[in-house]
């Protein structure tokens, strides 16, 4: 069996929104070196993303809204039309070096990656997982909505029936609105309840095909284990899906800045096991995750475990300097992380009881029709 690809570009190395804004941390560029560090990532099954193209883009962003992103990146500058209209140039979509080739790099590796799996196979792209764009505006730090064009893709190469399975801490709005009724697309995401975007009720199925579980503050690694085997894993078998898309957002972890879950890396790792071979096609995409040391290890562990490699108990010499040579900069953690941060990829778990308000709500979509 062919060995999973890796799809990424040194775009994402140098490129931040800016000194303040939570997407300055490097992300991509640590999932690389440490894969590269640990001898995981050989040149045979890494794929330099290519930059998608407008007209690829406009398969489901509006051409002016493209055209706009092309033009204030050229420009450095965000009219106040592109700021009312387009939402680029706010605090959270901000005009910055790259806002048209980053993001477009990236959904040209989730655009690719459908064409690659036509036949079946294995890819990640850790810089994709852009779930909140909109057609025809940025929203939530993301200019593009790589996942849909991937899933579109997909469809376009032959694929029917797709499983989308969103991990990350906030609920996946733009992807929502790309397929909601599309009955041969099973859409299931946990997310926190009441952050931002405050979408995601769980009486919301978005016309039939979506299982949204919010969460409370403080999800711990037995409750995900609870969902994985009681939703998530029956849903998507009982849907026999041609393809799986897996969101693996890296800010559901207890370190992240931006949500108030509990979660250890292990509760990931595990969720893409179990979903290992439930379908000829799994693309797995990055997501969230503000945090670059435990982004940078929990990525690299889903790249770990799409190979079937052993995690370390203790990383090479090469892998800590990865680590150590990382900076969080305004944010508490980063000014005193502790030494497992630079030593290990596996959190301690994070166990704890399964509370009856998750029990209800799990069954609740259980039950669903």
């Amino acid at each position: 069996m062919e060995k999973p690809h890796f799809i990424g570009h040194e775009i994402f190395r140098g490129s931040s929104y800016g000194r303040w804004h939570p997407l300055r941390v490097p992300r991509v560029s640590t999932v690389i070196d440490l894969s590269r560090a640990l001898g995981w990532l050989p040149p045979s099954q890494f794929i330099t993303s290519p930059r998608a193209k407008a007209k690829a883009l406009t398969g489901w962003h509006t051409p002016d809204y493209v055209s706009a992103l092309q033009r204030v990146e050229a420009e450095q500058h965000a009219t106040e039309n592109d700021l009312l209209r387009h939402d680029i140039g706010s605090v959270t979509n901000p005009v910055f070096p790259e806002i048209f080739r980053r993001p477009a790099t990236a959904a040209g590796g989730s655009i690719l990656a459908g064409e690659l799996l036509r036949d079946g196979g294995v890819i990640y792209n850790p810089a994709g997982g852009t779930h909140h764009g909109m057609p025809d505006r940025a929203n939530g730090f993301c200019y593009l909505n790589d996942p849909v064009l991937a899933m579109k893709s997909l469809r376009h190469h032959g694929v029917r029936r797709i499983a989308y399975i969103d991990i990350d801490a906030h609920h996946p709005d733009g992807v929502e609105v790309g397929f909601a009724g599309d009955l041969d697309c099973l859409m299931i995401s946990v997310h926190e309840d009441r952050l931002w975007p405050r979408t995601g009720p769980i009486e919301n199925d978005a016309g039939g095909n979506a299982y949204n579980l919010p969460v409370l503050r403080g999800l711990n690694d037995t409750e995900m284990a609870h969902i994985r085997d009681h939703l998530i894993l029956p849903k998507v078998q009982a849907f026999k899906p041609d393809a799986i898309v897996l969101l693996c957002g890296a800010d559901a972890v207890e370190e992240d800045p931006l949500s108030h879950l509990a979660l250890s890396n292990n509760a990931h790792w595990a969720v893409l096991r179990g979903l290992m071979g439930m379908a000829p096609r799994l693309l797995v995409l990055g997501g969230g995750g503000y945090n670059p040391w435990s982004v940078g290890r929990l990525w690299a562990g889903v790249w770990g475990t799409l190979n079937g490699f052993d995690l370390p108990d203790s990383l090479p010499p090469e892998a800590q300097a990865v680590l150590r040579g990382l900076r969080f900069d305004g944010n508490r953690r980063g000014k005193n992380p502790p030494e497992h941060w630079f030593t290990t990829l596996r959190d301690a778990p994070r166990e704890g009881p399964v509370r009856d308000e998750i029990r209800q709500a799990v069954q609740t979509l259980v039950s669903r029709a």
